[in-house]
């Protein structure tokens, strides 16, 4: 009698076990969103470098990693253009992107996405690919962005962060500001041309380098307005990206596209899997 007790005990424990590990399996490969885009927002990969956008690699892969477990699905920005333009996304769709061009990015990241089979879209500024080396932290060179378009020309898109307007004019962004002339302030016909002229250079030095289109364009500082977004428009972006947190949807302004910070050292992988379930959409 004790025995079929115990027994019973046993086959009751293993059932309960079963149920549990099969919801934890559950969980893990859930349904956090639907027809939405999670677009992610990275900056510096280094090891020693310490700021509130850059991250380690080791923190990087192992964020990537935790959201692949947690059945999130990463798509490429093609997939994402098609989506806006009324194809469908993966349930738990996910964007990577980063801004400015790091050569850690070529030396960094792209090994561990690469390994992951993760793709991911870079915001360049191209002044700084034509000297990469002049500031404290180098940028891609031209000939790394050919290079990582030769080999990963599906993972790997490079686009758009202005050619030479990554910068302010006191608490001002050069993109969006009448600069001070000689002859008195920048006309708005002025201001206008300058800004089409340099997205037009932006392009230009991109096309060379990559195997698709470049039509996609990521605000300095995400600081943006609606003369700003007429001038780019003209210059040839199609696609804009802000700094402002939130889902991408069908319904979501092309030039007003939100990202999620992912890039911040404090975040860890189960923060940014909270963060992003935050703001996902019913």
């Amino acid at each position: 009698m004790l025995l079929r007790i115990m027994i019973s005990g046993l086959v009751i424990a293993m059932t309960c076990f079963a149920a549990l590990h099969s919801g934890m399996d559950n969980y893990k490969t859930g349904q956090w969103h639907r027809d939405q885009v999670a677009v992610l927002m990275y900056h510096h990969l280094h090891s020693v470098d310490e700021s509130s956008s850059t991250i380690t690699p080791e923190r990087f892969e192992a964020q990537l990693t935790y959201l692949l477990e947690q059945g999130y699905a990463f798509i490429t920005l093609d997939d994402f253009r098609s989506y806006l333009d009324g194809g469908t996304v993966p349930d738990n769709a996910l964007l990577v992107t980063f801004d400015d061009g790091y050569e850690s990015f070529y030396t960094e990241g792209f090994p561990i996405l690469e390994k992951l089979g993760i793709p991911a879209v870079n915001f360049a500024i191209t002044q700084d690919t034509l000297n990469p080396n002049a500031s404290y932290i180098p940028y891609m060179s031209e000939a790394q962005i050919t290079e990582l378009k030769g080999i990963a020309p599906q993972l790997i898109e490079i686009q758009c962060h202005t050619h030479a307007l990554h910068n302010k004019l006191g608490d001002d962004a050069l993109l969006t500001t009448r600069l001070p002339l000689e002859s008195g302030q920048e006309s708005d016909a002025e201001y206008h041309q300058r800004i089409v002229q340099d997205t037009r250079t932006c392009f230009s030095i991109l096309e060379a380098a990559n195997a698709g289109p470049v039509d996609a364009f990521a605000y300095p500082f995400g600081i943006y307005s609606k003369d700003a977004i007429q001038a780019i428009q003209e210059g040839g972006v199609r696609y804009a990206f802000t700094i402002a947190p939130g889902m991408a949807t069908r319904s979501t302004n092309r030039y007003a596209i939100p990202r999620i910070n992912a890039g911040n050292p404090k975040i860890t992988p189960e923060y940014l899997h909270k963060a992003i379930q935050r703001r996902a959409r019913p």
